[in-house]
């Protein structure tokens, strides 16, 4: 199955892998990002031509280039959210763009008949608030945004998946809506413009951690990811459904452990020692984007992929692999001097 498809957010970590997948499997891709100055870094690192892969300039806040980018689109694969590595002056920063903007993609893809709409969320909807400890969770959990351990980002994801799914509900009429929520997602990067999960095996190359919290994630290779972005927007009857894209969950102790032992002198700024929970928390009183992370301390949220596994045969490959070939690509362009 191809067609005409709108990916946003194209100069984003997952959506170029997902731009650069659908246009392998013969996809015409109209991709959005907020300045067309960027089309000309972006073309040769996405591929296609000028007929396969065009560009437009369009704004999670804002109207202007909603219409012509969607125009013709059979689906919709809207991965664009804000994220910062540090901590919102206010959580709203994050949680309006987020909500506002999948609305606002949501009511111009109904508007151009749009059949299939896919959303990226995030595992952050589904595995927070629910109490310190050891966790499992599935696609029919979901985040309590009231929860003491709910940060921003957090709520941004769970806020704007809950209003996508609600204006669906009500407005959607035969458009089909589709989450797909991954975990931390690393592998390969291609510049500097990478996604902030990458920023946890940046930070352990580059020494600029003394030791390995008591803290963890599951863990999704970007190229899998991608695949499943693209499964859920072709696999027929999917009407409602919501994929986790997770493979296992690891400490963080446990990626250095993948770094050292298979990096050798690349590696040796790797911290491998545990920090103690007092001395992180201590650091939290002067430093606000530790301060987010304190209440992770010790917990283990495991989200299952099973349904994705037997719903649309997705697979994974191993987590060394993912951790790496992107530990290798920062080493490759420089972005971590080893």
């Amino acid at each position: 199955m191809t067609g005409k498809v709108l990916v946003t957010g194209a100069s984003g970590y997952i959506a170029g892998f997902v731009v650069r997948q659908l246009l392998e499997q013969g996809w015409t891709v109209h991709a959005t990002v907020r300045n067309l100055s960027r089309e000309a870094e972006l073309r040769p690192r996405l591929g296609g031509t000028p007929e396969t892969l065009r560009f437009f300039a369009a704004d999670l806040m804002a109207d202007a280039g909603w219409a012509d980018a969607v125009i013709g689109c059979t689906h919709v694969c809207h991965v664009a959210s804000p994220f910062s590595t540090n901590a919102p002056k206010h959580e709203d920063d994050l949680i309006v763009p987020a909500r506002e903007g999948v609305l606002r993609a949501l009511r111009f893809a109904r508007a151009a008949g749009v059949t299939r709409f896919v959303q990226t969320s995030s595992v952050a909807a589904i595995a927070y608030g629910h109490g310190k400890g050891q966790h499992r969770f599935t696609e029919s959990d979901w985040t309590d945004v009231d929860g003491p351990d709910v940060y921003a980002y957090v709520k941004s994801k769970t806020i704007a998946e809950r209003a996508a799914r609600d204006w669906v509900a009500a407005n959607g009429g035969a458009m089909e809506f589709v989450s797909v929520n991954p975990a931390a997602v690393l592998g390969p990067v291609w510049s500097d413009d990478f996604s902030p999960s990458i920023e946890v095996v940046r930070q352990l190359l580059a020494g600029a951690l003394p030791g390995c919290p008591d803290l963890g994630f599951g863990i999704v290779d970007v190229r899998d990811c991608a695949d499943l972005h693209v499964r859920a927007l072709t696999e027929p009857g999917l009407a409602g459904e919501r994929f986790i894209s997770a493979g296992p969950f690891l400490k963080l102790v446990d990626v250095a452990r993948v770094l050292r032992d298979n990096l050798g002198n690349q590696a040796r700024k790797v911290p491998t020692r545990r920090l103690p929970d007092w001395l992180v928390r201590f650091s939290a009183l002067f430093n606000p984007m530790i301060r987010q992370i304190t209440g992770e301390l010790g917990n283990v949220r495991d989200a299952s992929a099973a349904h994705a596994l037997e719903r649309l045969g997705w697979r994974t490959r191993p987590v060394e692999e993912s951790i790496l070939d992107c530990a290798r690509s920062l080493i490759e362009r420089g972005i971590v001097k080893a």
